[in-house]
């Protein structure tokens, strides 16, 4: 059970993860988490930075969608802004949303990564479909309220594993 919240890879955000590397290891499609993955919940836009960096993902011909638990209000502007496709009220970690993924575009698991900051729900529903997934910290300290709930969980999944030396938080890896 405690491996279902073991990220394949972990980074301290975005910028940092190794896309040249996902690519080379086959990765087509990246999916990524909104609300403090990609942006804090109180920004309503996306930054240059941000704009910059899906540009140069899309250049490097990956498929890049946004996956939130969010409301369509909250990840449209995003979806428009970032030109990617993406999927609201998602209701992480369940599988439904991920497989409309693979059904749709068509991609096998292993050619999928998933990008996201919680371990209950962006770790944990990567894991459950195969996929590649990526652990990055939060990137605002705002949550909402059901993310609140999680965050208070997540240090006693972090401690099980620590002590049995299967993450860290704060040590990276690719």
């Amino acid at each position: 059970m405690l491996n279902n919240f073991v990220p394949d890879i972990y980074q301290k955000s975005i910028y940092e993860i190794n896309y040249k590397k996902l690519k080379k290891n086959g990765i087509k499609c990246l999916i990524f988490d909104l609300d403090n993955t990609i942006t804090p919940i109180n920004i309503k836009k996306p930054t240059k930075k941000l704009k910059d960096l899906f540009e140069e993902l899309k250049d490097m011909k990956f498929k890049v969608i946004i996956i939130s638990n969010s409301t369509k209000k909250r990840v449209e502007p995003f979806k428009d802004l970032l030109g990617v496709d993406s999927a609201y009220l998602s209701l992480k970690p369940l599988k439904r949303k991920y497989l409309k993924v693979l059904k749709i575009y068509r991609f096998k698991p292993d050619k999928i990564a998933c990008i996201g900051d919680q371990l209950l729900t962006d770790i944990w529903g990567a894991n459950r479909m195969n996929f590649v997934s990526i652990l990055v910290n939060p990137i605002g300290t705002t949550d909402y309220a059901l993310t609140k709930i999680n965050r208070m969980i997540e240090p006693f999944i972090y401690n099980k594993l620590l002590k049995k030396e299967l993450l860290k938080k704060g040590e990276y890896y690719d």
